[in-house]
């Protein structure tokens, strides 16, 4: 299989927007809780909002023209972590495409970037279910470390 890394850009947002909508739907079938409110439309402008600003970069992974994973970081800053930092809110390679090292090429183009960028760290979240496992696993064998806590959070 020929893969290509890329970031993304404004005109990808389509067929970005489409891949985590996917994930969110993933999670939410796998835990049985509608833990997201998903409007393709509103995701798709938000996207290109995002990819339009500094601190929001998406790399996708293209197989024979189509993108079939991806990785989004937001950069943060915390006291916490000496200085300015990577968030990876979204990860997710289609299921035709698992086990071919695509999520594994999307995170080493997530850490030249962050070096790059001169973050301090790369944070994640999965959530502490026995259904997350696999993903816990993967994120472990790639050089992440448990840190403790749960991810909690607030409308406003």
């Amino acid at each position: 299989m020929e893969l290509r890394i890329e970031q993304a850009t404004p005109a990808d947002a389509p067929e970005v927007s489409l891949l985590v909508k996917a994930l969110l739907e993933e999670i939410m079938a796998k835990t049985g809780v509608p833990h997201f409110k998903i409007d393709l439309d509103q995701m798709v402008e938000r996207c290109r909002d995002f990819l339009a600003g500094e601190a929001y970069t998406i790399f996708k992974a293209v197989s024979a023209g189509q993108i079939v994973g991806v990785i989004t970081l937001s950069e943060c800053r915390a006291l916490y972590t000496e200085g300015v930092f990577g968030i990876i809110p979204e990860l997710y390679v289609a299921p035709a495409f698992r086990s071919q090292a695509v999520g594994e090429r999307l995170l080493q183009a997530a850490q030249g970037y962050g070096r790059g960028r001169g973050w301090k760290r790369l944070e994640v979240t999965t959530p502490p279910l026995p259904e997350f496992d696999r993903t816990l696993r993967f994120y472990e064998k790639h050089g992440f470390s448990i840190t403790g806590g749960r991810k909690l959070k607030l409308a406003l």
